[in-house]
């Protein structure tokens, strides 16, 4: 049976031992797989409680020292998971990619199996019934967004980071992509936003949002040779895609997991991009210096220079991005955590604004 199981125990539970649901005719139900990962002792814990994460594509269970990524079945426009080979796929691109960025994090992928007697085993012999992503667990303390919390980022915490992230972008496969089409890609990206920001029902201020809009349509515009050049020349690469706080820890070096796994098309990007949408969380969580100063170390490590309204410009697409994507979630037949998403969407749209004035008074700038 093909698997990544480094540091990946087979464990074994008895009928008496786990729901008896999981003892069954046919498919296990995904209820029956969260009751089963949710056991203390199947992860061999006398009495810790396992918690269950639950994202928008997938449960995570906080086992000890282990987390145990599972995917949820489900279909967007941008992927399909309803397949189990379609989940075993993507659990594997997952810890791949994210080892690029935390080697001794992600520790491989093991089968959920179902003896021929109907158990349920966590890795083992038997048909694989899902898929997990298996990681060591990172403490929770550490993590960027927890540390800022506290206050700004102590100076040799942001020298690693950059340094890290610097090296990352400088070795990260460079992508093959026109100037054309990459604009033409953020053109359709604008188109999305207006189409979901414009709609009637979210509880958002609907006089301020198509101004704001128009003023980014513009600033693309103004921007567009500037952006089509840093494709022509291959300043894109296969980043990380989802560069958040709540995904940098500080341990003994600086891991930085859970990238967008799931689609080349999307992690490709400017590294200005990256840095400016970490800029973009980090502001959020009332750090507003932190992300052009790494912004500024970052490239000086590189040894580029892009102007300062890039970065501004990135920044405010990345507040409207996120503002629709917040929204998106109320769209969805029973969306969770509901009275969170339109104050947050307020919020982005209010740092996409600030993003615009940066842009617009750097490049009232004479060159």
């Amino acid at each position: 049976m093909e698997r990544f199981d480094a540091g990946v125990r087979a464990l074994t539970v008895k009928p008496s031992e786990a729901s008896a649901a999981s003892r069954r005719d046919g498919p296990v139900s995904l209820a029956d797989k969260v009751r089963f990962l949710s056991d203390p002792s199947v992860h061999g814990l006398a009495a810790e409680k396992v918690e269950v994460v639950e994202t928008h594509m997938s449960l995570v269970f906080l086992a000890g020292d282990r987390v145990y990524k599972l995917k949820k079945a489900v279909k967007r426009p941008f992927m399909d998971f309803t397949t189990l080979a379609a989940r075993k796929a993507n659990c594997l691109a997952e810890a791949t990619l994210n080892r690029r960025l935390a080697p001794d994090v992600y520790l491989g992928v093991t089968p959920l199996t179902l003896t021929p007697s109907d158990v349920l085993r966590l890795g083992g012999e038997g048909e694989a019934v899902e898929w997990l992503v298996v990681m060591r667990r990172l403490p929770e303390a550490l993590m960027l967004d927890r540390l800022l919390a506290s206050g700004p980022l102590e100076e040799k915490k942001t020298e690693r980071l950059a340094s890290r992230l610097a090296a990352f972008f400088r070795g990260a496969t460079r992508g093959e992509i026109s100037g054309s089409a990459y604009f033409e890609r953020l053109r359709n990206e604008q188109a999305e936003n207006r189409s979901i920001l414009t709609r009637r029902r979210f509880a958002v201020d609907h006089g301020r949002v198509p101004v704001v809009l128009d003023r980014m349509d513009a600033a693309l515009a103004g921007a567009r040779s500037l952006l089509e050049s840093r494709a022509e020349q291959r300043r894109l690469v296969d980043g990380h895609g989802d560069l958040r706080p709540e995904h940098i820890c500080f341990t003994d070096g600086v891991d930085i997991f859970d990238c967008l796994e799931f689609s080349a098309d999307l992690r490709l990007t400017d590294p200005v991009e990256e840095i400016a949408f970490l800029a973009l969380e980090c502001e959020l969580l009332g750090a507003p210096a932190l992300g052009p100063d790494l912004f500024a170390r970052i490239m000086r490590e590189m040894g580029e220079a892009p102007p300062p309204r890039l970065f501004h410009l990135h920044f405010a697409r990345k507040g409207l991005l996120r503002m629709r994507l917040s929204l998106a979630h109320l769209l969805d037949p029973a969306p969770r955590q509901p009275e969170k998403w339109e104050p947050l969407a307020r919020r982005y749209i209010a740092l996409a604004e600030r993003g615009l004035d940066r842009f617009e008074a750097a490049s009232a700038q004479p060159s």
